[in-house]
């Protein structure tokens, strides 16, 4: 696969990473042979960023990815999350929260599941309205060689990720980003690239559907969370078909599969922008990577940007409670009033799996130089990083 840099982070990726959240959860059951099989696969493939999160699976997820990176490490690029809080095990608790110290306690455990003494990339899962994007820039989450990680941020507004990377620069935004979900693009995406913040879209298929591998609800495990999705309801589904139907027709055109096309036009979209599709089986895998060997022409992108324009799609991509919790705009206008503090970084002390300690900085953004996910002989310049 080509590689791409994270906006002007310096951290550069091959083009199309993993998702690894259904490995452990959410899309139905899953074993972890299985699941192990294809992280090897992707591996064989040229895949090196991996994408994980401590709520995936109740850390089951960090710890299988620990497993399977072993030996590994130094060549791949992790990215994890955190910041969404387990409310069943705490009822009483806020369900998201950016405060420091919760987040110091955060990277720590994520460090002890994955087995590695850094972390590449930081992902704030929500942003919490308690608390102001100044300070969470501030936290401590544990980089390279004692710097701090890249830090970025999910479903974050335009309007929050300028204040968070005028503090420090950060990495990257992670967005849903699909023909069927391109709320980034009037505002959030702009302001990345005004910033130099790389974009990596998460479900870049739709969640499945888009493949067409989802035609009606019976297509679902029991457990699998679409079933709650209002996109993924009967009658939502019936009404957006046609729209897969279309992929596949033009698909068909180019020899391809309709996944391919939905993600090369993803790829098309610009040199900063890096999908992560996720799937646990290794058929559907080899099919994601290969879209990155596919170029859509301007007839293509166009026929399906009319396509999937205006109210085309039906259906809300969440639930109400969960939208909730995504972030369009800055909190409250008590957040927006503080002063500047300028560009300042707080320091902790992170502990390092294995009981070291390792001084290291948080936040929306990232220190020195990172080691690139590409093989051996690939210069990747000194990172000063986006947010997201």
């Amino acid at each position: 696969m080509r590689t791409r840099e994270l906006g002007r982070s310096g951290l550069v990726v091959p083009e199309i990473g993993l998702g690894c959240m259904g490995l452990s959860s959410v899309y139905g059951p899953v074993d972890d042979d299985a699941a192990l099989a294809v992280l090897h696969r992707a591996w064989e493939l040229g895949v090196r960023l991996f994408d994980t999160a401590d709520r995936y699976g109740a850390g089951h997820n960090e710890r299988l990815l620990g497993r399977f990176l072993a030996g590994r490490r130094a060549q791949a690029v992790v990215a994890t999350k955190g910041g969404l809080v387990d409310t069943q095990a705490q009822p009483d608790a806020r369900p998201v929260r950016n405060d420091p110290e919760y987040i110091v306690r955060a990277c720590e455990a994520s460090l002890q599941r994955l087995g590695t003494d850094y972390i590449d990339l930081y992902y704030l899962h929500r942003i919490d309205p308690e608390v102001p994007i100044e300070d969470v820039m501030g936290a401590g989450a544990p980089g390279r060689a004692g710097q701090g990680a890249p830090c970025r941020a999910l479903e974050v507004a335009a309007t929050t990720l300028e204040p968070a990377a005028a503090v420090h620069p950060v990495a990257a935004v992670q967005s849903e980003y699909s023909l069927w979900t391109r709320e980034v693009e009037p505002r959030v995406l702009p302001a990345c690239r005004r910033l130099g913040v790389g974009l990596v879209p998460f479900s870049p298929l739709g969640r499945g559907f888009l493949g067409g591998s989802v035609r009606s609800g019976a297509d679902l495990a029991e457990d699998d969370f679409r079933r709650g999705n209002p996109r993924f309801e009967e009658a939502n589904l019936e009404a957006n078909r046609g729209l897969a139907e279309a992929v596949a027709e033009l698909a068909a055109r180019r020899g391809a599969t309709p996944a391919q096309v939905a993600l090369a036009w993803v790829l098309g979209q610009g040199e900063d922008i890096v999908p992560i599709p996720g799937t646990k089986r290794v058929r559907y895998l080899e099919d994601n990577v290969a879209a990155a060997g596919i170029e859509l022409d301007a007839d293509e992108r166009a026929e399906l940007e009319r396509l999937f324009a205006g109210d085309a799609v039906q259906g809300a991509r969440y639930g109400e409670a969960v939208m909730r919790m995504v972030d369009r705009r800055r909190p409250t206008p008590a957040h927006r009033a503080r002063p500047s503090r300028g560009r300042r970084r707080r320091v902790f002390e992170v502990g390092a799996a294995g009981g070291g300690r390792m001084r290291a900085g948080f936040a929306l953004s990232g220190f020195g130089r990172h080691r690139s996910a590409v093989p051996a002989g690939t210069t990747v310049r000194p990172a000063g990083i986006p947010t997201a």
